[in-house]
């Protein structure tokens, strides 16, 4: 069998994204804050784009002529390559070590991590320092919730030739001294235990609980625990609740994250009769070009390959401008579409929020779904109900009890939350009840799993584990 060689020519359709759709796309799907950043650097990189001064935008006729000879006189005097390396390091500030400086009296005064004021605690405790390795290694598989990621067992594979597991299980009892109490628990019973003080009038009674008692009490088995313990219904509740209240994710409390700014893209004001929006756009720059380009191509001594690239950092700046300009257009009309399919919860709060689709708002304004959830990703709306993120404004629908798909998912959660908060908790209603009440108080039909789904998502426990035995709610 012989080797062939041949050519073909074939012929076939794609559909491939212009330089200039990605670049649209790119920063359309920008949050505010990045939105500047890309500017920043579009301006750094790019010689021939500028912003335009405050000063400018007055539309002051005389301040625009005496620019522009300025600018003309000044470009005729030196060469543009040395004026675009002087644009670019004035853009940086003309010491560098102020801007070094700003940047290090903005920063965040972060506070330690968890793990990092664990290991601060620990050097303040008197332990043998052959043990350092051993609380590192313990500390270091220590989550962002506090417990202990794995067993002492498993801790100890690549330390098994130094340490026994009475050492790992004496260094683990010296981390779980520190605060905040809790930490370093391998489980939950083992996490409430951590978090029971010496000197609590109740101690005895909550260790024996969760020591003996940990199954009747997930199960909110009162009447049990009482009989076990031999003490009244009321006062099992009691202690129950008292460990409802310690925390399960003790590392938590501790700081260490740096604080996450939100800037708004849309602002929503009410005009009387209805709501205007505006972007929250005034700390954007305004861009055009600049004359320099003209400059570099009517000079009579300029060589083609520069003409060349001029040309091209041109069209470059030309499709930026463009595609923020483009951003602004899309943000706006997305934004206007939501706010007029959602004006009743504006009006009167989260119970009327009404069911809303991307594919919805794609089609009235006949874009792609995938150009809206760009335009809504990350964007978010500051009106007198606060800061909205566009997306919690999206959402899927309940079918009402006349067939028609009028009751968000968010409304009817809400509807669930109160229903629960509102029950007699010596008789909480269960899944079915919650059902027929939404039937018919607010004319929602959903299935029994539906509701059950909702629950958990609210965090809700089940009516056994919400009854009460004491009396009251």
């Amino acid at each position: 069998m012989g080797i062939d060689m041949r050519m073909h020519q074939k012929l076939e359709l794609g559909l491939r994204l212009a330089p200039q759709m990605i670049q649209s796309i790119e920063l359309l799907q920008l949050p505010a804050l990045d939105l500047n950043d890309a500017i920043e650097q579009e301006l750094d990189v790019n010689e021939f784009l500028e912003r335009v001064a405050p000063t400018e935008k007055t539309g002051d006729d005389s301040t625009e002529r005496e620019r522009d000879a300025a600018e003309e006189e000044r470009y005729e005097r030196m060469d543009i390559w040395d004026d675009a390396e002087t644009r670019r390091s004035r853009s940086r500030g003309d010491e560098g070590t102020d801007i070094k400086m700003e940047a290090m009296y903005n920063a965040p005064n972060i506070a330690p991590g968890l793990q990092e004021s664990l290991r601060r605690q620990y050097a303040l405790l008197e332990v043998d320092a052959r043990f350092d390795e051993l609380a590192e290694a313990i500390i270091g598989n220590i989550t962002d919730d506090g417990l202990l990621s794995c067993g002492l067992e498993e801790l100890l594979l690549p330390h098994a030739d130094k340490f026994s597991l009475e050492d790992a299980a004496r260094i683990l009892s010296c981390v779980q001294r520190l605060e905040p109490r809790g930490i370093g628990a391998r489980n939950k019973s083992e996490c409430w235990l951590l978090q029971i003080l010496k000197d609590d009038p109740d101690a005895l009674a909550l260790r024996t609980m969760v020591l003996d008692h940990f199954e009747h009490i997930e199960k909110n088995r009162v009447s049990k625990i009482a009989l076990l313990m031999q003490i009244t219904v009321q006062e099992v509740e009691r202690l129950t609740e008292r460990l409802r209240g310690f925390s399960l994710h003790p590392g938590r409390s501790v700081g260490g994250e740096v604080n996450h700014y939100i800037k708004p893209d849309v602002i929503i004001e009410w005009n009387g009769s209805g709501y205007d929006l505006r972007l929250a756009d005034d700390w954007v720059p305004e861009l055009r070009l600049s004359n320099a380009w003209k400059l570099a191509l009517t000079a009579r001594d300029t060589p083609q390959e520069y003409r060349e690239y001029v040309r091209r950092k041109v069209d470059s700046a030309r499709s930026f401008i463009m595609a923020v300009e483009r951003r602004k257009q899309t943000l706006m009309n997305v934004a206007q579409c939501i706010v007029k399919h959602q004006r009743d919860y504006l009006d009167h709060g989260m119970q009327f929020i009404r069911p809303l689709k991307m594919l919805d708002v794609a089609g009235e304004l006949g874009i792609h779904v995938s150009t809206v959830s760009r335009a809504s990703s990350e964007k978010y709306f500051q009106s007198h109900r606060g800061l909205i993120a566009m997306k919690d404004l999206f959402t899927t629908a309940a079918r009402s009890t006349s067939g028609s798909n009028t009751k968000s998912r968010d409304s009817v959660l809400l509807k669930v939350r109160d229903m629960v908060a509102a029950e007699d908790a010596q008789q909480p209603l269960d899944d079915n009840d919650i059902v027929q009440r939404l039937k018919r108080d607010h004319g929602v039909d959903v299935a029994r799993r539906s509701v059950t789904k909702y629950r958990n998502a609210l965090g809700i426990p089940s009516s056994r584990q919400r009854k009460r035995f004491g009396g009251g709610k």
